[in-house]
């Protein structure tokens, strides 16, 4: 076999053809990874060869039926194969050697690329941040397709005795195993048979992202032993020869290894991530979670289109691997789709497409128009960075793109591909997950009304029971049940029988979400007292209670740089109002720089009327501050006036140079007894033992109670949380609101997810600008040029031998 091995390659590398084969292939790589704009690494801009491992396959349709067309057919026509059968060999050795031989040029003609990969690792910024480890493994996932491919080829070129006619054959039998399987899966009535699992691409896809599943390593290895014995059958067939001796062995045994792989695929299997970073490692839970599926679950991602921008191509492709590694896990119970949602909809009338906009935004998914830059500026496009989760007649909206102010859109692309584990899995266990938790808003202090917190409910109500609760009412019995009591901005207050209630909850392992203001101040009040009002302390009795605890809100105001805007009118202009948006320092914007799971990542929270926070030194308790305010804040003391009139003033920014102000503190541990050596309050009509110290659990401090407050339109209807419909921008309340619910009421440590890093690969685009025709000709050149050297080696190497 050796023998074999050796002479084939020997005889290859001696013909033109070779050198003009393997040159053409390595001429059109390099111009469809370095020069052609839409698959160009440069254009992409970031430091990977993601570029490479999508087009390669193509090229390998035609590079390895060119290399393997003639490595039976033109023996079999110039009767040379019959002297290989003097030979004291085998057929399975003969084709075994063959095959190698096929498989060493296939080598050696990836060997050149690695030019590339020295390109993007002086190109990175910094330079040098490229995944090695992912390129290593993305490579193994495309000599396994070469592998297949070459076995492939092989078997077409024992068919026929015409080279054209086992090229051709070739490159059909590779597109169809690579193409065709996923597109037959793809028609109506063949779309429960899971045909893509037989196609190359359902495999080779998860190993060119450097992630080497033992299941797909099975199937090229299925793929490749059952053409090699294909062939090796097709041989002994055309001389009229029965399979015996060591070919009936070898034949026995490759399908016996065969069979005993896919069934042990079937059964288990293990994945090897060669990414730095791991970052298509599942976690356990989510590994938990879509093992434990009872039924379907289809997800429909709306991340579709043409000409998208580099960074919504990087997002598209993160989400199809995060979806292609949670559906592993699974045993076929996730099913995924990607749709285009507006791809028709030009040829639709203005009504037709209003209808399809109000249909998706019903459903929670949103269009956001980006900016992309062509050839003659920029433009304007509608994407939607949303998919649609699906389970026995229920959907949840999963939102992948996570905006942060202040960010670049490489760190919100960076922070939404960190989030897609969590935002799925999440999504599939509140859509799966039978009794759902119970979340209760407290009443009867006049917090905040229904209609105010009509969307924090109804967001709450995809993975929760939502609801009110009066405290002097509720049967402690049944306030046990809660898992997350929310007070939402009380305005009167609270009696001892009720924060005797809300102690013993918490001393039972009760979780609480407090959102309280010290200091009464509306701005709607503001407008209807002549622009003035005067900021005074409420009246809540909770002081002591939170005080116990490791907590005091201050009675005070906070008046920041970092705001809100809010309309005001400027006058009249022919009759009409003229309306100005302006910052109005005491609605604050909060942006955490924590790495929390609760606020990690987290778009800006927009406030009004914040109070300081103080944390107290209590023993087993541990104290996480969320949010605090930014540098440039003043605290005002209640009582106070407020005046519209200040919106005229340019703040002096001398006097607001502080220290950034605590507004929001996650408190974790054993909570002592506000009513520890204290009789039980008078008129409880329940018998509720006191408890003198909590079981471990956690509550959530926020000083200001409208956080999770939805504003309201004039026809009375609802905007969603987090909306602000004056400044017509989105603030991150509604995303707080759901991870404080996931953290404070899931045990499984889902949440933490949110703490998943992955680092931003990019390239130096300053020098790439400068140098983009420089490494364009290198890329081009180079690995031409490094074949033509070899070419003129060996041919002086093959003279000089036979010249002796």
């Amino acid at each position: 076999m050796l023998s074999i091995l050796k002479k084939e390659i020997t005889s290859y590398l001696s013909s033109l053809v070779a050198y003009v084969t393997i040159g053409v292939f390595l001429l059109v790589l390099g111009l469809f990874l370095w020069v052609f704009p839409e698959s160009s690494i440069l254009d992409y801009g970031y430091a990977g060869l993601d570029s490479l491992f999508n087009t390669a396959p193509y090229l390998f349709m035609f590079l390895i039926p060119a290399i393997t067309m003639r490595s039976l057919a033109e023996e079999r026509k110039e009767g040379t194969f019959e002297l290989l059968l003097t030979r004291p060999l085998a057929d399975w050795q003969i084709v075994l050697g063959k095959y190698l031989a096929c498989l060493f040029i296939v080598f050696f003609a990836l060997v050149p690329t690695l030019v590339y990969y020295y390109s993007v690792y002086v190109l990175g910024t910094p330079q040098g941040n490229i995944d090695t480890g992912g390129v290593i493994g993305s490579y193994i996932g495309l000599f396994l397709l070469g592998a297949g491919f070459a076995a492939i080829g092989l078997f077409a070129s024992s068919i026929s005795k015409n080279q054209i006619i086992a090229f051709t054959i070739s490159v059909f039998l590779c597109f169809f195993f690579y193409n065709g399987f996923d597109s037959l899966s793809r028609l109506l009535s063949l779309q429960n048979l899971n045909l893509q699992n037989l196609g190359i691409t359902e495999h080779y896809e998860s190993v060119s992202r450097g992630v080497l599943d033992t299941r797909d390593l099975a199937y090229f290895v299925i793929l490749t032993g059952l053409f090699l014995c294909l062939t090796l059958f097709v041989l002994l067939r055309q001389r009229q020869k029965s399979i015996t001796g060591k070919d009936a062995i070898f034949c026995g045994a490759t399908l016996g290894i065969l069979i005993f792989l896919g069934i042990i695929s079937g059964i288990t299997f293990t994945r090897f991530d060669f990414t730095k970073e791991k970052r298509f490692t599942i976690s356990a839970i989510s590994r938990h979670i879509m093992g434990s599926l009872k039924a379907p679950v289809s997800v429909t991602v709306y991340l579709k289109g043409d000409n998208f921008p580099a960074g919504m191509k990087r997002l598209q492709r993160a989400t199809r691997d995060m979806l292609s590694d949670l559906q592993a896990y699974s045993n076929n119970k996730l099913q995924f789709d990607f749709v285009d949602p507006v791809a028709n909809i030009k040829s639709l009338s203005d009504e037709g497409q209003k209808k399809i906009y109000d249909s998706l935004e019903a459903k929670g998914i949103i269009g956001q128009n980006q900016t992309v830059k062509t050839d003659n500026g920029v433009s304007e496009m509608l994407i939607f960075p949303e998919a649609l989760v699906r389970y026995k007649g229920k959907e949840i909206a999963v939102n992948l793109l996570q905006t942060r102010i202040g960010l670049s859109d490489e760190d919100v692309l960076n922070n939404s591909i960190q989030n897609l584990e969590y935002a799925f899995s999440s999504a599939v266990k509140k859509i799966t997950s039978g009794g759902k938790p119970i979340i209760a808003f407290t009443e009867g202090h006049h917090e905040l009304t229904d209609l105010q917190l009509n969307d924090a409910m109804k967001s709450l109500a995809d993975g929760y029971d939502v609801g009110r609760i009066n405290l002097k009412e509720i049967p402690f019995s049944l306030l046990m049940k809660i898992r997350l009591l929310v007070i939402p901005k009380p305005d009167s207050a609270f009696t001892e029988e009720e924060k005797f209630k809300i102690d013993q909850y918490i001393m039972r392992g009760g979780k609480v979400l407090w959102a309280i203001d010290q200091v009464n101040a509306e701005l709607d009040s503001l407008r209807g007292h002549g622009g003035e009002q005067m900021s005074f302390a409420k009246q809540l009795d909770l002081d002591d209670q939170l005080f116990t605890y490791g907590i005091r809100i201050n009675y005070d105001l906070i008046a920041d740089m970092r705001c809100a805007q809010i309309p005001v009118s400027t006058g009249n202009v022919g009759g009409q109002a003229q309306i100005q948006m302006v910052p109005w320092l005491y609605y604050p914007v909060f942006i955490s720089m924590s790495k929390n799971p609760i606020v990690k990542n987290l778009d800006g929270i927009r406030s009004e009327f914040a109070n300081t926070i103080d944390t107290l030194g209590i023993k087993n308790v541990k104290k996480t501050i969320l949010f605090t305010s930014s540098p440039f804040n003043k605290k005002l003391t209640a009582p106070h006036i407020i005046s519209l009139q200040a919106v005229e003033q340019e703040p002096n920014p001398k006097e607001f140079q502080n220290a950034p102000k605590t507004v929001a503190v996650l408190l974790e541990g054993k909570f002592k007894s506000d009513f520890l050596n204290r009789p039980v309050p008078e008129g409880l009509k329940e018998n509720i033992p006191i408890l003198p110290q909590s079981a471990a659990t956690k509550m959530i401090v926020i000083s200001d109670g409208d956080v999770f407050k939805n504003q309201v339109g004039a026809d009375g209807s609802p905007y969603p949380l987090g909306y602000d419909h004056y400044m017509r921008q989105n603030f991150g309340n509604k995303n707080l609101l759901l991870n404080i619910a996931d953290y404070m009421t899931d045990d499984s440590g889902l949440i933490a997810l949110r703490t998943k890093e992955v680092q931003i690969r990019l390239l130096d685009h300053p020098r790439i600008r400068t140098e983009k025709l420089y490494w364009q000709l290198i890329n081009n050149i180079v690995p031409l040029g490094l074949l033509l050297i070899f070419a003129i080696f060996q041919h002086y190497i093959r003279k000089r031998k036979y010249a002796r």
